[in-house]
């Protein structure tokens, strides 16, 4: 009885182990959405300082390409919004795996204690 209690713990701390990478890559995938928000917000700041006199240059492979201000403005409001997006949604993710490793968590808790009963009935009965 005990090996098999053993068995479905060694399973279950697997399972637990790839969860907790998996949370680790998400976090650090929200933590690039991050950086790149505050760069994107920093450019739409620097974007509403300009008049409409201003040139805004677009950086395309080794050249610079002119580009209309507006076009810029729409650009990085739209990628702000993708990004806001894609963390909202790595949020959500995140509180699930969170949940999901939790009951793994209590899963792992009633197997230990399973195998120490089990470990005793067998120590009990040498």
């Amino acid at each position: 009885m005990a090996d098999a209690i053993q068995k479905k713990i060694k399973a279950e701390i697997e399972i637990y182990t790839q969860m907790q990478k998996d949370v680790s890559k998400s976090v650090s995938a929200r933590q690039k959405l991050e950086a790149q928000l505050t760069e994107n917000n920093f450019v739409k700041e620097e974007l509403d300082l300009l008049n409409s006199t201003n040139t805004v240059y677009k950086l395309i492979g080794p050249v610079l390409v002119v580009q209309d201000q507006d076009e810029a403005k729409a650009t990085v409001a739209k990628r702000l919004e993708y990004i806001k997006g894609e963390i909202q949604r790595y949020e959500a993710l995140l509180k699930d795996m969170e949940k999901k490793s939790d009951q793994h968590r209590e899963v792992l808790s009633s197997l230990q204690q399973d195998y120490q009963k089990a470990q005793g009935l067998a120590v009990g009965k040498a």
